[in-house]
């Protein structure tokens, strides 16, 4: 049995221990605090019922947790600064998903981006779009293999559902076969 006990903080600098704030605005805190800033585990409510739940550091999102926005959308996984970092699952209402690295809030790294339609992208990303190395299969096997430049096929094939070559890219220029 834990003796640490939970108390409402009528002022957000009081914080220490384990406590809750309810904001003005209506947006609330209930976790661990450190010299009157978020610290450790905690909860975060926005108004518009946007939930952050996890880890805090000196008042910011940092370390593992997970941000459920009030349209459904949800990410899972590490930050830093307030900011996803590293490996994370975003996960749209839609059904669009996105399992891969972020870099300051945007994917950034390694990835993976389904969608609904049954699209599916692997593969590097750069400043939240498609650079580099990747895959991008379409739901009746029809794919595209190569470089990516600015979210565009930019050296690499087409390939059909049997594995015959449709078209090659060239410094992002099609070339039909």
């Amino acid at each position: 049995m834990s003796d640490k006990k939970e108390v409402l903080f009528l002022r957000e600098e009081y914080g220490e221990g384990r406590g809750k704030y309810i904001y003005p605005h209506g947006g609330k805190y209930e976790g661990d605090w450190r010299n009157g800033k978020y610290h450790g585990q905690g909860t975060f409510t926005f108004p518009d019922g946007t939930k952050y739940v996890g880890e805090f550091k000196d008042g910011k999102r940092n370390g593992q947790g997970t941000y459920t926005f009030s349209s459904g959308n949800k990410f899972e996984g590490e930050f830093k600064d307030d900011k996803s970092n590293g490996q994370g699952t975003f996960t749209w209402s839609d059904g669009h998903k996105y399992v891969g690295e972020y870099k300051d809030g945007i994917k950034h790294g390694q990835g993976t981006s389904t969608f609904p339609d049954g699209d599916k992208y692997e593969g590097e990303w750069k400043n939240g779009g498609k650079n580099g190395q990747g895959t991008y299969t379409f739901p009746d096997g029809q794919k595209y293999v190569g470089k990516w430049k600015d979210g565009n096929p930019w050296n690499g094939t087409e390939y059909d559902k049997d594995g015959k070559i449709i078209s090659k890219y060239v410094n992002g220029e099609m070339i039909k076969q």
